[in-house]
């Protein structure tokens, strides 16, 4: 592998985790706003 490839490889996987941490996230502050507003527990 050359340093490039290298280099974007290794680069590109914290936008991926962070982008898909942040999908997670703003699922569950949805649910959670949606049990809140319907008085239910999330758990």
């Amino acid at each position: 592998m050359n340093d490039t490839a290298m280099t974007l490889y290794v680069l590109v996987w914290p936008v991926v985790v962070a982008v898909v941490l942040v999908i997670i996230c703003i699922a569950f502050f949805r649910e959670w706003k949606s049990a809140h507003d319907e008085g239910r527990d999330i758990i």
